[in-house]
This record gives structure tokens, sequence and C-alpha cells, in this order.
């Protein structure tokens, strides 16, 4: 079979870091389409200095003493500054190519969404009790005091140009009202936004703002059971979409540039975490995009290019497994071997296995909070393969002077597979560096 050659890249406007921070006007909310329901978010973007970002439970304003501090410590770390810059100019090249055209951000209210059926056809997990374990504030009448929010983003033309969106948190009245922190949560592979609930409700009562989104062929976003199966499959014969991590990133992207401008979070206070895929895509975009300040990936991090090379490809290759066996037939080989594996990833995640691997794109994390948590015998992220990524983040984060921003935790005798653990560790880690306060009186 022939296949196509991938779009070449494409000249777009690209709301985030290149060498540069981005700062946003406020947004004003106005309503299009004749319709209550919809709004328009306008914004211009201009360029600043490269900053390091330091996380309080205060105002993000810094005295200009910090600000000198900051600017010295800038110049002592310039060549790493320099270094993540150039990575995210590249990656987010790659992110930007195979789009669809750009439109406008818009957001749509909308409603719960019920009994689905993603939701009907999603088997009993275990992974649901291990959420409600997540560490939660006791409050009377927490159902009562909860908010629930439904709404779409419209980020560009397609099917997969409407972003579902859940927000979780407690209600506020008008004198009580302040910017909180917030914490975006990602699903893994064939489950959805409101899966994740348990631990959108366990985060919004101790006083976050807790987001799920569906990721690209998933939940809302996934016409049947094997929609994401056949975008992996084509993205393979046509090089027209990336819908393995990249695609999503590019979401998230968008995500922040909505999240950033509403009245009720703190800008510099977002935190990113998810599982399994959800952890690569939380990876990911914090590596994309500085505006996520406190990082927790689960059971996400691994190195690509150490799987390919130490004949560790398996455990990845197999939750994917029919992509990789279209590119077998295609390529007329009788078995998936390292060079199919190779391909693919170079096919439908350009750089996923080289220059946007582990050790490039953890290290550009730093200085902000890093969490990874893994399980030690987890055969879909070998340990092995993260020893240079861990080693080069423990650089990267020294320069920075921030070694206690990095913690890498592999969990004894864990596969591939969250537990009470990870969820409390994590928990704790964003407590630690986004502080959220609950509303007085509650």
């Amino acid at each position: 079979m022939k296949i196509t050659p991938a779009n070449p890249l494409q000249k777009l406007h690209v709301l985030t870091l290149f060498t540069h921070t981005c700062l946003l006007h406020h947004l004003t909310a106005t309503t299009i389409t004749n319709s209550p329901k919809f709004f328009n978010y306008k914004f211009k973007t201009h360029t600043t200095r490269v900053t390091t970002r330091t996380i309080t439970a205060q105002s993000h304003t810094h005295s200009e003493s910090q600000n000198r501090i900051t600017e010295t410590k800038m110049e002592e770390n310039k060549e790493a500054i320099e270094a993540q810059s150039k990575f995210r100019s590249e990656f987010l090249q790659v992110l930007s190519s195979r789009r669809p055209p750009q439109v406008p951000l818009t957001v749509e209210i909308g409603k719960p969404v019920v009994d689905q059926w993603y939701q009907k056809n999603s088997s009993p997990s275990t992974d649901e009790e291990i959420m409600k374990s997540c560490p939660k504030k006791d409050i009377e009448n927490f159902k009562d005091l909860l908010k629930e929010e439904n709404l779409y983003l419209t980020i560009e033309e397609g099917d997969q140009g409407r972003l579902p969106v859940l927000i979780l948190s407690l209600k506020e009245s008008d004198i009580q009202k302040r910017r909180r922190p917030a914490v975006v949560f990602l699903h893994s592979t064939n489950k959805y936004k409101e899966f994740l609930r348990p631990l959108l409700e366990a985060y919004a009562s101790r006083g976050y703002i807790a987001i799920s989104i569906d990721s690209r062929y998933h939940g809302e976003r996934a016409k049947d059971a094997t929609t994401y199966r056949d975008a992996l499959i084509s993205a393979w014969k046509t090089g027209d979409t990336m819908p393995f991590i990249y695609d999503t990133v590019w979401d998230l992207i968008k995500l922040a540039d909505y999240l950033t401008q509403r009245e009720d979070i703190d800008p510099s206070r977002i935190g990113i975490t998810g599982i399994s895929l959800g952890g690569m895509h939380a990876w990911f975009a914090a590596a994309a995009d500085t505006r996520y300040a406190v990082v927790s990936p689960l059971i996400g991090v691994q190195g690509f290019r150490w799987a390919i090379d130490n004949d560790k490809w398996q455990g990845r290759v197999d939750s994917i497994k029919p992509v990789f066996e279209a590119a077998r037939d295609d390529l007329g080989k009788t078995a998936i071997d390292k060079e199919v594996v190779e391909k693919v990833w170079d096919r439908i995640a350009p750089g996923l296995a080289s220059q946007f691997d582990s050790p490039y794109s953890i290290p550009s994390i730093a200085p902000r909070p890093l969490l990874i948590l893994n399980g030690a015998e987890d055969p879909r992220c070998p340990l092995a393969g993260l020893e240079i990524p861990r080693s080069k983040a423990s650089q990267a984060y020294g320069e920075f002077h921030r070694l206690d921003n990095f913690k890498f935790i592999a969990e004894p005798g864990i596969g591939h597979q969250i537990t009470k653990f990870q969820v409390k560790e994590s928990s704790d880690w964003f407590d630690k560096f986004l502080k959220p306060q609950l509303v007085p009186g509650l």
C-alpha cells in the first residue's frame, strides 16, 4: 500500500511560547450567533522576556527585589532557558502542523452528560475506588455547595475542534469571590472526563477549581468504541492528524488560553495531572506551555527511544496495537518489529522517539514543580528507560536551584496501574505548591 506524505508545516499564529512568553489582555465575553449560550473571546499577544515562576499562596505580583533576584538567576541560567525555548519552538511548530483552520476561541454552555454510549459501555474499574481515596474535605451539604459547569470550547474547524470541558468548584457568594488555584485532570485510554469525577469532587472540596476534558476521539468526541483506533490508523496511512498525544496537547494549550482569563482562577496557580495516556498529555502540555505551573503525571512518563533501542517497546505498542498491525501489513512485514515501531511514532507523533522524547521534554519543565509517579514494574513505562531523563531533569532543576521542585517515585511492585499511594502523593504535591484555601465559613 502506498502511504501519502504527511502535510508540511503550516505557518500559523500559535498562542503560547516559542522563544517568548505570552501576555493576554483581559478577555471580554460577548454573545454571538444570537444565542446567550455562546461567548466569543478576543485576545492580543505581547512578547516579554522569559521569567521563572515562583508559586506562592499569595498574589502573583512580586516586589522589585524579587524581580531583581529572578533576573539574576535568569542570567545565571541563560543556557538552560535558551535550550527550553528552542525545545518549545520546535515542538510547537510540529503541534501547529496538520491543523485544520483555526477559529476564534468560543465557549458554549452545555448540560451534564448522562448515560452516553461510552459511559454505558465502560467496564467496572478498580480505578474508581482508588480515585475515591483522594483526600476530601468533610463539608456539610457538600453536594448543594458544589458548582458544576459543562462547557464546549470551539478551537478549530472539524468535528474534533469542539472541546468538551467539565468544571467542578465550590460555590461562593459575591463577597467571598477571589481567584483560586485550578487543576486539570486527564483521563486514560478509552475513558472520558466524567470518569474522573471522584478526583474532581475531592479537589473541589479542598478549594480548587477542578477541570477535566475529553481527549481527542474519546468521550463526547467519539462516535463509537473504535473511533480512537480508527483515528490512529488513519493518521498512519494519511499523515493528516496526530491523535496520539499531540492533538490533545494542542487542545490543552487552548484550554490554558481560556482558564487564564477566568475571573475565578489565579492564572499563576494552574496545575495539571493525568493517568496513563492522560499522564502523557499532562507531561507534554507542561513541556509546551509554562502556564501549567505545577505538574504531576501518573504512570505516563517513559523513554520512547530507549524502548526501541533496548527492545522494550512491546508493552506500549500493545496498548494501541491495531495501528502497529496496520503498519506491519503496509510495510510488507510478517511481524511488528522495532523498525515498524519507529516508523509509526515518526508518522503519528513526529519527534516522539527523538528530539521531543523524555530526556529533552522533561527537563524543559524546570523549574516548575514536577512530580513523576510510576510503577516500578510497569512494562509500558520501563523503569530503566527513565534513568537518563531523570538524571537530566535533576541537572536542570539543580541549575535553577530548585531541586526540591522535582521528585520521581517508582512505586515498588506496581505495574501499569494507579494506586491510592499515587493519588495521595499527587494530591499532597498540589497542596504543597498551589496551597488552596477554602471559602471562609465553609
